[in-house]
Parts: structure tokens; sequence; C-alpha cells
């Protein structure tokens, strides 16, 4: 049987401060009706993703589209239909939202958001739209002032607000005591900890997350953590992409996206290519390799969450 596809706009509008979305709920007579979502529509034949995100705000809550970039695009397969949620992240907007067609609007807070209960379809917009655009991988640094001193300047200048601690010349006593000082840090500047390492790292420090080499993820046939952590894994082709998605990682970092001094053997995987590979990935991914802010825009443009980088952040 062919399968009716069906591609559909939503829009992440975020409120002016950054820390509340809008959400809607569905009617109780549709499909999954009465759970919440997030607002948009099917395309009229021959729109872009955005001219159907702009009609469809102004006829559903009565705003109008000043500036938008993408999100994510998921593809979900139902039993009758292919769904492609093409989702934007709406910056700006003029008008105050309201529920024309007598929906149910919400503004909900970021860490309020997971609560609310939404198709299956969404949960990986869910991910997207509370992840930051920046992932600060740390650099090797003996000194533990130094390091302290580096990481702190990234949370308070740079505003970074998702860090994962690596240090592979650390033992386990060091890297955990590590871990501690730079769980307080972060928390003091409400940026979320993952560590790189087994799942037994949690035992010992309360982070926030975990994130696994891809040798690691691809050793696993389920996901090692409760849903309450985030789940992140080093991911560079298709196979290790499909292996995150199937154990239920929040986000994955690709790469490498340029050649790096650190593997200039590696070949790069390019824009090109990145996008084939972000496209069917079905969860948020981060560029990863010679990555730097100036090319943050590009990388969303083309279907990323945002980049990750070593260098641009660990001054």
């Amino acid at each position: 049987m062919v399968k009716r596809r069906v591609h559909v706009a939503a829009a992440a509008i975020i409120s002016a401060d950054g820390r509340e979305v809008l959400i809607a709920r569905r009617p109780s007579n549709v499909d999954h009706g009465g759970l919440w979502e997030f607002p948009g529509g099917k395309l009229a034949p021959y729109e872009t993703g955005l001219e159907a995100l702009k009609r469809e705000l102004h006829e559903e809550l009565g705003v109008e589209i000043r500036r938008a970039q993408p999100l994510i695009r998921i593809h979900h397969e139902y039993s009758d239909k292919h769904i492609l949620l093409d989702v934007w992240q709406v910056h700006e907007f003029a008008g105050e939202p309201f529920g024309r067609e007598g929906q149910a609007v919400r503004w909900v807070s970021m860490d309020e958001l997971g609560k609310y209960p939404f198709p299956a379809a969404n949960l990986p917009i869910l991910r997207a739209v509370m992840l930051p655009t920046e992932f600060l991988i740390t650099g090797e640094e003996a000194d533990e002032t130094r390091f302290l001193e580096r990481l702190e300047r990234a949370l308070a200048e740079d505003r970074v607000r998702l860090v994962q601690l690596r240090d592979k010349a650390l033992e386990e006593t060091a890297y955990l005591a590590r871990a501690d000082s730079a769980l307080a840090l972060c928390r003091r500047y409400g940026a979320r900890l993952v560590l790189n390492g087994e799942p037994s790292l949690l035992e010992a420090v309360d982070a926030d997350g975990l994130h696994l080499t891809s040798e690691r993820l691809m050793s696993l046939e389920r996901r090692p953590l409760a849903e309450g952590k985030w789940l992140s894994a080093s991911t560079h082709d298709r196979a290790q992409l499909a292996r995150a998605h199937r154990i239920g990682c929040d986000f994955v970092t690709l790469s490498p996206l340029r050649t790096t001094p650190s593997h200039p053997e590696v070949a790069p995987i390019g824009w090109h290519d990145f996008q084939q590979l972000v496209e069917h990935a079905g969860m948020p991914v981060f560029a990863l390799g010679g990555m730097t802010r100036h090319d943050a825009n590009h990388a969303r443009a083309v279907g990323a969450q945002g980049i990750a980088s070593i260098r641009d952040f660990w001054k």
C-alpha cells in the first residue's frame, strides 16, 4: 500500500525572554484529540513550509511572523500515512496570540514543557525546543583552577548553556572530582552538564545526562539511561545516526563537517552530505568539526540544531 504523504508546517513560538513557548491543544474530534501540539497546519499546493506557516499562524492565532528560522524536520510513519513535520522557530512576531478557532493556547515554561502530553511525532521537537543552539565540549586542561576559569568564561561571557565534560587524560577519580566542580558552576549559570563515559558516572555525580562515544553507542541495543536524563552521542555516518535514534538518544553530534587539526586524516562530511544525513536523523543534531559561531546560521539552515565546538568556546 502506498501511504499518503502529508507535509505539515509547525511553529515553536518563543517568548521575548526565551523562557516560554506557545503550545495549542488539538480539538477532541481529530486524531490525537486533546493532546497538545505546536501550532501550524498542512501545506496548501505550491506553498513552502514558511509560507504555510505564516498563513496558518495568522488563521489560527492572529499573529504575523516577523523572523523565523528552521528548527527541525521530522519524518514519522503511521499505518496509513507518512508525516513530514517541518518545524520553524519563531523569534519575532506581531500581535497577541489567541485561539481564533476556539482552541486552547498556552504559554509554557521550558522547564514545564515535558509535563504536557504531545503526539509521539512531536517528541523530537520538544527536545529541539528545550536545547540551546550551542554545545561546548571542554578541552583538556591539567590545572583545575584554569579549567574552572575557562568554563566560567564560556558560561558567563559566551552564555553557553550546554556543556559536555570531556577529558580522556583524567583518571576516573579526578574526572569525578572535576565533574562535581563543573556541575556546581553550570548550576549557577543555568546550564546543563553531560558527562562523557559510562552510565555509572551518573551514580556518583548527578549531572544532567551522558554523552556516548560512537564506539560505545554502537555496542548498545537499548537506552542505558532513564528518561529523566539527557542522552547524547557522537556520530559520523548514517549507521551511527540510525543506532542513536533506535536506542532513544535525545540529541547527537555529527562530525567532522570540516577537516580539523586534531583529525586531518578524516575526510570531512561537507554541508551537502550533512544536510542529507540530518534530514532523516529524527532527533536534534549538532554540527561538529571546525565549527565556529559564524557557522551557526548556516548550520540551522541545513537542519542542524546548532554547532558544537571545543576551540571556539574553550578560550
